[in-house]
């Protein structure tokens, strides 16, 4: 196949994430079974226009907000007369609207006509996420538009990481049998059992993520001092980047805490430091207004670490409740600090977590999320 892949950001782009690694594991095994895959994304400060790696080929476009526009102007101009059998337009945030300039259909010279198959990839939707992450008013203007453009979309065959953002889908109006879930993969090896896994001396919380307002990180920080009254030799350790208003609030949040010098803001980390902080640290927090799925969840479980999350999509499908991890009553500090308290204090049910979510981590690998791609288109 002859693929165009419509996406916000590239790996290389320094606020990428989850959804990065899986598009560039899936396209990199694309390629090596004879595909090829071409990426049109949002270029970034000092970033190349374009790159091969691994086979497939970047092209960078505008800015995080310009690269919608400034793909469909590329299309017009290089590939109007280019056939893809497939062009995946993924939406991360907003969609590319793709279905409304890709030509569907090609004459071919022997009087053949081929046709472009034009597929949705949505990880998940934002709803929630416009108010924590955009200012007013466009947070209410994309909040507002968002079941329009999905409506308009509401044809399109999508592939989606969950069972939550399928279930969402539906609500607006899209078809069931259109919607096809792929298993998520992860990059770290799981380790093979938790025999030689060294925790840190103390009770050790991770936090790990960009920090930005609709991860909430600061509702870790609270619960963690809250926690800290009954646990006086927990740990806090904070690794991701940030910037922007948040970032700063964040930091000052850190620096005026009284448990100050327990806590370690570490920066983006290495996959070396990733490893070794999923592996020693006793507990990861997610505290996500929404999520795809949660892969930060399940690296951890790879490494011996389970999850105490919200209940909010995505996590709510990375973790087992009470099996591989526990899914709070209520999203807030008060309720997660109760639950980081009673798997610290409680031995036998810690050890079950941990075996249970180490198991449960290796039901996933881009092996399987790619049998799974293929399987669908």
């Amino acid at each position: 196949m002859n693929i165009l892949w419509l996406t916000w950001k590239d790996r290389s782009n320094p606020e990428s994430g989850g959804a990065e690694i899986i598009n560039e594991e899936l396209a990199k095994r694309l390629v090596k079974d004879g595909h090829t895959v071409i990426f049109l994304v949002a270029g970034f400060k000092n970033c190349k226009n374009e790159e091969i790696k691994d086979g497939y080929k970047i092209i960078r476009l505008g800015s995080r907000w310009s690269v919608y526009w400034q793909a469909y102007k590329y299309y017009k101009k290089n590939f109007k007369n280019t056939y893809f059998n497939l062009v995946i337009d993924e939406i991360n945030t907003i969609p590319f609207f793709a279905k409304f300039y890709v030509s569907s259909v090609i004459p071919a010279k022997a009087g053949i006509q081929k046709s472009t198959r034009v597929v949705l990839f949505i990880h998940q939707l934002c709803r929630e996420i416009w108010f924590y992450q955009i200012f007013f008013p466009l947070n209410l203007i994309g909040y507002l538009l968002e079941p329009i453009y999905l409506w308009l979309l509401r044809d399109r065959k999508v592939i989606t990481v969950s069972e939550s953002t399928k279930k969402d889908l539906m609500r607006f109006g899209f078809k069931e049998e259109n919607i096809k879930i792929i298993p998520e993969g992860i990059e770290l090896e799981p380790i093979k059992d938790l025999e030689n896994i060294i925790k840190y001396e103390n009770p050790t919380i991770l936090y790990f993520g960009a920090i930005r307002a609709m991860k909430r990180p600061d509702h870790i920080l609270k619960a963690f001092e809250i926690a800290k009254k009954e646990i006086p030799n927990l740990k806090f350790k904070i690794a991701g980047a940030g910037e922007g208003n948040y970032f700063k609030k964040f930091l000052k949040l850190i620096n005026n805490s009284k448990y100050k010098n327990d806590i370690e803001y570490l920066g983006k980390v290495d996959k070396n430091k990733k490893i070794e902080l999923m592996q020693k640290s006793h507990i990861l927090c997610v505290t996500s207004v929404k999520e795809g799925w949660g892969l930060v969840v399940t690296e951890a479980n790879s490494q011996g670490t389970p999850a105490i999350v919200y209940d909010i999509d995505g996590l709510r499908d990375s973790v087992k409740n009470n099996e591989t991890g526990i899914i709070c009553e209520k999203n807030n500090s008060e309720n997660l600090a109760k639950n980081i308290i009673k798997i610290i204090n409680t031995d036998q049910e810690y050890k079950k977590l941990k075996l249970n979510s180490l198991e449960f981590s290796k039901e996933f690998n881009f092996e399987k999320s790619y049998y799974f791609l293929i399987l669908n288109n």
